[in-house]
Protein backbone atom coordinates (compact mmCIF):
# COMPACT_ATOMS: atom_id res chain seq x y z
CA UNK A 1 0.00 0.00 0.00
CA UNK A 2 2.79 2.35 0.92
CA UNK A 3 4.56 1.67 -2.39
CA UNK A 4 1.32 2.32 -4.28
CA UNK A 5 0.91 5.69 -2.52
CA UNK A 6 4.51 6.59 -3.34
CA UNK A 7 3.92 5.64 -6.97
CA UNK A 8 0.78 7.76 -7.15
CA UNK A 9 2.62 10.69 -5.56
CA UNK A 10 5.44 10.32 -8.05
CA UNK A 11 2.96 10.27 -10.92
CA UNK A 12 1.21 13.35 -9.53
CA UNK A 13 4.50 15.20 -9.23
CA UNK A 14 5.45 14.10 -12.76
CA UNK A 15 2.10 15.32 -14.05
CA UNK A 16 2.54 18.69 -12.37
CA UNK A 17 6.07 18.92 -13.78
CA UNK A 18 4.92 18.09 -17.33
CA UNK A 19 2.15 20.68 -17.05
CA UNK A 20 4.67 23.22 -15.82
CA UNK A 21 7.04 22.48 -18.71
CA UNK A 22 4.28 22.83 -21.30
CA UNK A 23 3.10 26.05 -19.67
CA UNK A 24 6.61 27.48 -19.79
CA UNK A 25 7.02 26.44 -23.42
CA UNK A 26 3.72 28.14 -24.24
CA UNK A 27 4.80 31.33 -22.45
CA UNK A 28 8.20 31.31 -24.16
CA UNK A 29 6.57 30.71 -27.53
CA UNK A 30 4.15 33.57 -26.93
CA UNK A 31 6.99 35.85 -25.93
CA UNK A 32 8.88 34.93 -29.09
CA UNK A 33 5.85 35.68 -31.23
CA UNK A 34 5.24 38.95 -29.41
CA UNK A 35 8.74 40.10 -30.31
CA UNK A 36 7.42 40.64 -33.83
CA UNK A 37 4.32 42.44 -35.06
CA UNK A 38 1.37 40.32 -36.13
CA UNK A 39 1.08 40.60 -39.90
CA UNK A 40 -1.13 37.65 -40.88
CA UNK A 41 -4.06 39.97 -41.55
CA UNK A 42 -2.14 41.92 -44.21
CA UNK A 43 -3.26 40.71 -47.64
CA UNK A 44 -0.56 40.20 -50.27
CA UNK A 45 -1.46 39.69 -53.91
CA UNK A 46 1.72 38.14 -55.22
CA UNK A 47 1.89 37.93 -59.00
CA UNK A 48 4.35 35.39 -60.36
CA UNK A 49 5.35 34.11 -63.81
CA UNK A 50 7.52 31.18 -64.95
CA UNK A 51 9.66 32.55 -67.78
CA UNK A 52 11.93 29.54 -67.34
CA UNK A 53 9.10 27.25 -68.43
CA UNK A 54 7.88 29.54 -71.21
CA UNK A 55 11.37 29.92 -72.70
CA UNK A 56 11.89 26.15 -72.54
CA UNK A 57 8.65 25.63 -74.46
CA UNK A 58 9.68 27.76 -77.46
CA UNK A 59 9.73 25.80 -80.71
CA UNK A 60 13.35 26.03 -81.89
CA UNK A 61 12.08 25.80 -85.49
CA UNK A 62 10.05 28.96 -85.00
CA UNK A 63 11.86 31.03 -82.35
CA UNK A 64 10.73 34.41 -83.67
CA UNK A 65 7.05 33.57 -83.34
CA UNK A 66 7.64 32.24 -79.83
CA UNK A 67 9.38 35.48 -78.81
CA UNK A 68 6.57 37.61 -80.18
CA UNK A 69 4.10 35.74 -78.00
CA UNK A 70 6.38 36.04 -74.97
CA UNK A 71 6.71 39.79 -75.54
CA UNK A 72 2.97 40.09 -74.95
CA UNK A 73 3.25 38.07 -71.75
CA UNK A 74 6.45 39.74 -70.46
CA UNK A 75 6.33 43.26 -71.94
CA UNK A 76 8.63 44.83 -69.34
CA UNK A 77 11.05 41.98 -68.74
CA UNK A 78 11.66 39.96 -71.91
CA UNK A 79 14.09 42.33 -73.67
CA UNK A 80 15.96 42.95 -70.42
CA UNK A 81 16.33 39.21 -69.96
CA UNK A 82 17.38 38.49 -73.53
CA UNK A 83 19.83 41.36 -73.98
CA UNK A 84 21.04 42.51 -70.55
CA UNK A 85 21.00 39.29 -68.55
CA UNK A 86 21.76 36.83 -71.34
CA UNK A 87 23.58 39.07 -73.82
CA UNK A 88 21.93 37.64 -76.95
CA UNK A 89 21.75 41.06 -78.62
CA UNK A 90 18.30 40.55 -80.11
CA UNK A 91 17.29 44.16 -79.40
CA UNK A 92 13.62 43.55 -80.12
CA UNK A 93 14.28 42.16 -83.62
CA UNK A 94 11.96 39.16 -83.43
CA UNK A 95 12.62 37.85 -86.92
CA UNK A 96 13.97 34.39 -87.65
CA UNK A 97 16.96 35.76 -89.55
CA UNK A 98 18.06 38.11 -86.73
CA UNK A 99 21.67 37.47 -85.72
CA UNK A 100 20.77 37.54 -82.03
CA UNK A 101 18.32 34.68 -82.59
CA UNK A 102 20.41 32.62 -84.99
CA UNK A 103 23.72 32.99 -83.14
CA UNK A 104 22.48 33.48 -79.58
CA UNK A 105 19.09 32.31 -78.42
CA UNK A 106 18.54 29.42 -80.84
CA UNK A 107 21.84 27.62 -80.08
CA UNK A 108 21.19 28.27 -76.38
CA UNK A 109 17.78 26.60 -76.52
CA UNK A 110 19.08 23.68 -78.57
CA UNK A 111 22.16 22.94 -76.47
CA UNK A 112 21.87 19.58 -74.72
CA UNK A 113 23.31 20.91 -71.45
CA UNK A 114 20.78 23.76 -71.40
CA UNK A 115 17.95 21.34 -72.15
CA UNK A 116 19.20 19.27 -69.24
CA UNK A 117 19.25 22.37 -67.07
CA UNK A 118 15.65 23.21 -67.98
CA UNK A 119 14.65 19.66 -67.03
CA UNK A 120 16.58 19.82 -63.74
CA UNK A 121 14.96 23.13 -62.76
CA UNK A 122 11.53 21.71 -63.57
CA UNK A 123 12.27 18.63 -61.47
CA UNK A 124 13.39 20.73 -58.48
CA UNK A 125 10.66 23.34 -58.90
CA UNK A 126 7.53 21.78 -60.44
CA UNK A 127 5.80 24.63 -58.63
CA UNK A 128 6.96 27.55 -56.50
CA UNK A 129 4.44 27.37 -53.66
CA UNK A 130 6.98 26.89 -50.87
CA UNK A 131 9.09 29.79 -52.13
CA UNK A 132 6.07 32.05 -52.28
CA UNK A 133 4.88 31.15 -48.79
CA UNK A 134 8.14 32.56 -47.43
CA UNK A 135 8.06 35.57 -49.73
CA UNK A 136 4.46 36.42 -48.86
CA UNK A 137 5.34 36.42 -45.16
CA UNK A 138 8.27 38.75 -45.85
CA UNK A 139 6.10 41.06 -47.94
CA UNK A 140 3.57 41.19 -45.10
CA UNK A 141 6.32 42.52 -42.84
CA UNK A 142 7.37 44.93 -45.61
CA UNK A 143 3.84 46.31 -45.77
CA UNK A 144 3.78 46.61 -41.98
CA UNK A 145 6.94 48.71 -41.86
CA UNK A 146 6.38 50.43 -45.22
CA UNK A 147 2.61 50.76 -45.75
CA UNK A 148 3.05 52.45 -49.15
CA UNK A 149 5.36 49.73 -50.46
CA UNK A 150 4.18 48.28 -53.77
CA UNK A 151 4.59 44.54 -54.07
CA UNK A 152 6.66 43.78 -57.19
CA UNK A 153 5.87 41.09 -59.71
CA UNK A 154 8.08 37.98 -59.48
CA UNK A 155 9.47 36.37 -62.60
CA UNK A 156 11.36 33.09 -62.43
CA UNK A 157 14.02 32.47 -65.07
CA UNK A 158 17.23 30.58 -65.75
CA UNK A 159 20.48 32.18 -66.85
CA UNK A 160 22.49 29.10 -67.75
CA UNK A 161 24.33 29.06 -64.40
CA UNK A 162 25.43 32.63 -65.08
CA UNK A 163 25.41 33.66 -61.39
CA UNK A 164 22.10 35.57 -61.59
CA UNK A 165 20.28 34.55 -58.40
CA UNK A 166 18.01 37.52 -57.59
CA UNK A 167 17.83 40.84 -59.41
CA UNK A 168 15.50 43.83 -59.57
CA UNK A 169 14.24 45.80 -62.55
CA UNK A 170 13.33 49.24 -61.21
CA UNK A 171 11.03 48.61 -58.25
CA UNK A 172 8.27 46.84 -60.15
CA UNK A 173 9.87 43.51 -61.00
CA UNK A 174 12.04 40.96 -59.23
CA UNK A 175 13.70 38.18 -61.18
CA UNK A 176 14.69 34.94 -59.45
CA UNK A 177 17.13 32.63 -61.23
CA UNK A 178 15.98 29.18 -60.21
CA UNK A 179 19.06 27.52 -61.72
CA UNK A 180 21.10 29.09 -58.93
CA UNK A 181 19.09 27.24 -56.25
CA UNK A 182 19.43 23.58 -57.25
CA UNK A 183 21.16 22.51 -54.04
CA UNK A 184 24.80 22.32 -53.02
CA UNK A 185 25.01 18.80 -54.47
CA UNK A 186 24.29 19.96 -58.03
CA UNK A 187 27.44 18.84 -59.90
CA UNK A 188 27.69 21.54 -62.56
CA UNK A 189 28.19 24.47 -60.19
CA UNK A 190 31.82 23.50 -59.76
CA UNK A 191 32.11 22.97 -63.53
CA UNK A 192 31.40 26.68 -64.09
CA UNK A 193 33.87 27.56 -61.32
CA UNK A 194 31.42 28.75 -58.67
CA UNK A 195 33.42 28.63 -55.41
CA UNK A 196 32.32 26.23 -52.71
CA UNK A 197 31.47 28.98 -50.21
CA UNK A 198 28.92 30.21 -52.77
CA UNK A 199 27.73 26.75 -53.81
CA UNK A 200 26.69 25.88 -50.25
CA UNK A 201 24.18 28.77 -50.46
CA UNK A 202 22.70 27.63 -53.77
CA UNK A 203 19.72 26.15 -51.97
CA UNK A 204 16.01 27.11 -52.00
CA UNK A 205 16.05 28.17 -48.35
CA UNK A 206 18.22 31.15 -49.32
CA UNK A 207 15.74 32.57 -51.85
CA UNK A 208 13.75 34.71 -49.41
CA UNK A 209 16.85 36.10 -47.72
CA UNK A 210 18.45 36.91 -51.08
CA UNK A 211 15.24 38.48 -52.35
CA UNK A 212 14.80 40.89 -49.45
CA UNK A 213 18.52 41.62 -49.37
CA UNK A 214 18.21 42.65 -53.03
CA UNK A 215 15.18 44.80 -52.24
CA UNK A 216 17.12 46.47 -49.44
CA UNK A 217 20.11 47.19 -51.65
CA UNK A 218 17.84 48.72 -54.26
CA UNK A 219 16.63 51.19 -51.63
CA UNK A 220 19.96 51.56 -49.80
CA UNK A 221 22.90 50.90 -52.15
CA UNK A 222 26.16 49.89 -50.48
CA UNK A 223 28.59 52.81 -50.75
CA UNK A 224 32.35 52.24 -50.48
CA UNK A 225 33.69 55.50 -51.91
CA UNK A 226 35.26 57.77 -49.28
CA UNK A 227 34.13 55.42 -46.48
CA UNK A 228 36.17 53.90 -43.68
CA UNK A 229 35.66 50.38 -42.38
CA UNK A 230 33.38 51.53 -39.56
CA UNK A 231 31.10 53.19 -42.13
CA UNK A 232 31.04 49.97 -44.12
CA UNK A 233 30.29 47.59 -41.27
CA UNK A 234 27.52 49.87 -40.01
CA UNK A 235 26.02 49.84 -43.50
CA UNK A 236 26.10 46.06 -43.44
CA UNK A 237 24.77 46.02 -39.88
CA UNK A 238 21.76 48.12 -40.84
CA UNK A 239 21.08 45.76 -43.74
CA UNK A 240 21.06 42.83 -41.34
CA UNK A 241 18.77 44.74 -38.97
CA UNK A 242 16.36 45.28 -41.86
CA UNK A 243 16.45 41.58 -42.75
CA UNK A 244 15.86 40.62 -39.13
CA UNK A 245 12.69 42.72 -39.17
CA UNK A 246 11.42 41.50 -42.55
CA UNK A 247 12.28 37.79 -42.30
CA UNK A 248 12.47 37.35 -38.52
CA UNK A 249 11.93 33.59 -38.57
CA UNK A 250 14.81 32.91 -40.95
CA UNK A 251 17.81 31.30 -39.20
CA UNK A 252 20.66 33.72 -38.53
CA UNK A 253 23.08 31.46 -40.40
CA UNK A 254 21.06 31.88 -43.60
CA UNK A 255 20.53 35.59 -43.07
CA UNK A 256 24.28 36.17 -42.68
CA UNK A 257 25.23 33.51 -45.23
CA UNK A 258 27.48 31.76 -42.68
CA UNK A 259 27.68 28.11 -41.82
CA UNK A 260 26.26 27.33 -38.39
CA UNK A 261 29.80 26.51 -37.22
CA UNK A 262 31.03 29.92 -38.38
CA UNK A 263 28.15 31.65 -36.62
CA UNK A 264 28.85 29.70 -33.44
CA UNK A 265 32.51 30.73 -33.65
CA UNK A 266 31.53 34.39 -33.95
CA UNK A 267 29.20 34.21 -30.96
CA UNK A 268 31.85 32.44 -28.86
CA UNK A 269 34.60 34.92 -29.77
CA UNK A 270 32.75 38.24 -29.86
CA UNK A 271 35.16 40.16 -27.54
CA UNK A 272 38.19 38.89 -29.46
CA UNK A 273 36.65 39.81 -32.81
CA UNK A 274 35.98 43.37 -31.73
CA UNK A 275 39.40 43.60 -30.11
CA UNK A 276 40.98 42.46 -33.40
CA UNK A 277 39.61 45.55 -35.15
CA UNK A 278 40.54 47.88 -32.28
CA UNK A 279 44.12 46.71 -31.72
CA UNK A 280 44.90 46.77 -35.43
CA UNK A 281 43.37 50.26 -35.84
CA UNK A 282 41.12 49.00 -38.60
CA UNK A 283 37.84 50.80 -37.87
CA UNK A 284 38.97 54.02 -39.52
CA UNK A 285 40.97 52.34 -42.30
CA UNK A 286 39.96 53.48 -45.79
CA UNK A 287 42.20 51.41 -48.07
CA UNK A 288 40.00 49.06 -50.15
CA UNK A 289 42.74 46.44 -50.10
CA UNK A 290 42.61 46.35 -46.31
CA UNK A 291 38.85 46.58 -45.69
CA UNK A 292 37.31 44.69 -48.61
CA UNK A 293 37.73 41.26 -46.99
CA UNK A 294 35.67 42.27 -43.95
CA UNK A 295 32.51 43.34 -45.79
CA UNK A 296 32.32 41.00 -48.79
CA UNK A 297 31.68 37.30 -49.04
CA UNK A 298 34.51 34.79 -48.92
CA UNK A 299 35.43 31.37 -47.55
CA UNK A 300 36.97 32.98 -44.46
CA UNK A 301 38.39 36.35 -43.38
CA UNK A 302 42.07 36.75 -44.23
CA UNK A 303 44.10 37.59 -41.14
CA UNK A 304 41.63 35.89 -38.80
CA UNK A 305 41.45 32.24 -37.69
CA UNK A 306 40.28 29.74 -40.34
CA UNK A 307 37.06 29.21 -38.36
CA UNK A 308 36.01 32.78 -39.16
CA UNK A 309 33.51 33.51 -41.93
CA UNK A 310 34.06 35.87 -44.79
CA UNK A 311 32.13 39.13 -44.49
CA UNK A 312 32.53 39.13 -40.73
CA UNK A 313 31.93 42.88 -40.78
CA UNK A 314 28.22 42.25 -41.39
CA UNK A 315 28.03 40.26 -38.18
CA UNK A 316 29.97 42.85 -36.15
CA UNK A 317 27.98 45.70 -37.68
CA UNK A 318 24.74 43.97 -36.74
CA UNK A 319 25.94 43.57 -33.15
CA UNK A 320 26.77 47.28 -32.93
CA UNK A 321 23.50 48.37 -34.55
CA UNK A 322 21.53 46.05 -32.27
CA UNK A 323 23.25 47.58 -29.25
CA UNK A 324 22.42 51.04 -30.61
CA UNK A 325 18.74 50.12 -30.97
CA UNK A 326 18.75 48.81 -27.39
CA UNK A 327 19.83 52.30 -26.28
CA UNK A 328 17.12 53.94 -28.41
CA UNK A 329 14.11 51.73 -27.83
CA UNK A 330 11.63 54.03 -29.59
CA UNK A 331 13.59 54.39 -32.83
CA UNK A 332 11.70 53.20 -35.92
CA UNK A 333 13.21 51.06 -38.63
CA UNK A 334 13.07 53.95 -41.09
CA UNK A 335 14.79 56.28 -38.62
CA UNK A 336 17.50 53.71 -37.98
CA UNK A 337 18.22 53.17 -41.66
CA UNK A 338 18.36 56.93 -42.25
CA UNK A 339 21.18 57.42 -39.74
CA UNK A 340 24.50 57.76 -41.54
CA UNK A 341 26.92 58.81 -38.80
CA UNK A 342 28.61 55.49 -38.12
CA UNK A 343 30.90 56.87 -35.41
CA UNK A 344 27.93 58.31 -33.53
CA UNK A 345 26.09 55.00 -33.83
CA UNK A 346 29.09 53.19 -32.33
CA UNK A 347 29.46 55.71 -29.50
CA UNK A 348 25.78 55.75 -28.60
CA UNK A 349 25.53 51.97 -28.81
CA UNK A 350 27.89 51.62 -25.83
CA UNK A 351 28.99 48.41 -27.48
CA UNK A 352 31.53 46.66 -25.26
CA UNK A 353 31.41 42.87 -25.64
CA UNK A 354 32.65 40.82 -22.68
Amino acid sequence: MKSIKLLLSARKIAGIWVSFVFAMLFILSACTENDHPKVDQIEINLQTQRLDQDIADIDTNNVADGLQKLKEKYPDFLDFYLDTLMGFGIQGNYTEAAAGIQLGLKPFLAHKDIRGLFDTVQKHFPDTKQIEQQLVKGFQFMKHYYPDYRIPKLIYFISGLNHWSVMTLDTTLIGIGLDMYLGDGYPFYSAVQIPQYVVRKCKPEYIAANTFQTIYREKHPFVMEDKNLLDLIIQRGKEQSFLNKIIPHTPDSIRFGFTQAQLNWCDANEPDIYNFFITKNLLFETSPNKVHRFVFDGPTTAGMPPESPGNIGSWLGYKIVTAFVAQHAKISLQELLAKNDAQKILQESKYKPK
